[in-house]
């Protein structure tokens, strides 16, 4: 399964063989080819690729989107909680990590 996500289009380059894009994701921008969406202008929503705006879309739906992605993190992240349990330093991570094993006690030698 791919997962193209929605960003919102703040710079358009037509310098070079290809028209290129910065999107914006929540504020984090990232470079796009806009080849596939030559339509497109600055401030619509497109939906990115692999680094390819692939479709179009109104600000409503991907705003709608953008929350469905929001709420699937925070489900995430509870079950992760649930599986895992709260922990002093952080979810998932050993309080008492088991001390390093030499290499040399691993292939049967002497340690030094």
């Amino acid at each position: 399964m791919c997962l193209g996500i929605p960003g919102k289009v703040v710079e358009i380059r037509d310098d070079g063989p290809l028209r290129m894009a910065r999107v914006d994701f929540g504020g984090v921008r990232k470079e796009a080819c806009l080849a596939y969406v030559p339509d497109v202008t600055i401030g619509d929503y497109v939906i990115i690729h692999v680094g390819f705006a692939i479709s179009q879309l109104d600000e409503e739906e991907a705003l709608r989107t953008l929350e469905m992605l929001r709420t699937i993190d925070e489900m995430m992240v509870d079950q992760e909680l649930a599986i895992t349990g709260p922990s002093d330093d952080a979810p998932g991570v050993l309080a008492d990590p088991p001390a390093a094993v030499p290499v040399a006690a691993v292939a049967g030698e002497p340690a030094p």
